[in-house]
């Protein structure tokens, strides 16, 4: 007799499929300007820009007003929008009597008599922004640029100042995306 044998194979069907998603972080950051033109970081109290006010700060009398301009906007490439919050970063020496506005203004530059939307009401102590968070949005900008500036005025004014009387105002404009 002979055997018959038969083989048979079994077919093992496998598929595999994979994903994989590379996560990078975006960039942000805020520059500000004291010209309107260049802008650069100025990341601590240390590092201020200094205002360039239009009246000779060193030598204020009683009801001069000295206005100084200054523009922040999102550097390139930022990739989200920021909302900015404007703090009293503190004061050094006498700025007894010395009050300010702050002003959000359409275009660059600022004087005594220079209007726009009102971020500090005027009056307010150096030491302060008038009791309320004061705000304001800055605008990413598109393929890679830097955002729009947002312009600003500041107007301080001297009231009943002492003679020789020195002191030193520092704001902060901190920035969180959005």
């Amino acid at each position: 007799m002979l055997g018959v044998g038969a083989t048979y194979v079994l077919a093992a069907w496998n598929d595999s499929e994979f994903a994989t998603g590379t996560f990078s972080a975006g960039q942000f950051n805020m520059v500000g300007s004291t010209d309107g033109t260049a802008f650069s970081d100025h990341a601590s109290a240390g590092a201020a820009a200094t205002l360039p006010f239009t009246v000779n700060v060193g030598s204020l009398s009683p009801t001069d007003v000295a206005a100084a301009p200054f523009a922040v906007r999102l550097a390139a490439p930022t990739t989200n929008n920021a909302t900015v919050t404007v703090t009293s970063a503190g004061t050094t020496g006498t700025v007894t009597n010395l009050t300010y506005t702050l002003l959000q203004t359409t275009a660059f530059g600022c004087t005594a008599t220079t209007t726009g939307t009102a971020l500090v009401p005027t009056g307010t102590a150096l030491t302060s922004t008038g009791g309320t968070a004061v705000t304001f949005n800055l605008t990413k900008g598109t393929g890679g640029a830097a955002g729009t500036a947002v312009n600003l005025c500041f107007q301080v004014t001297a009231g009943a100042i002492t003679q020789g009387q020195t002191g030193t105002a520092t704001w902060q404009f901190a920035a969180q995306s959005v």
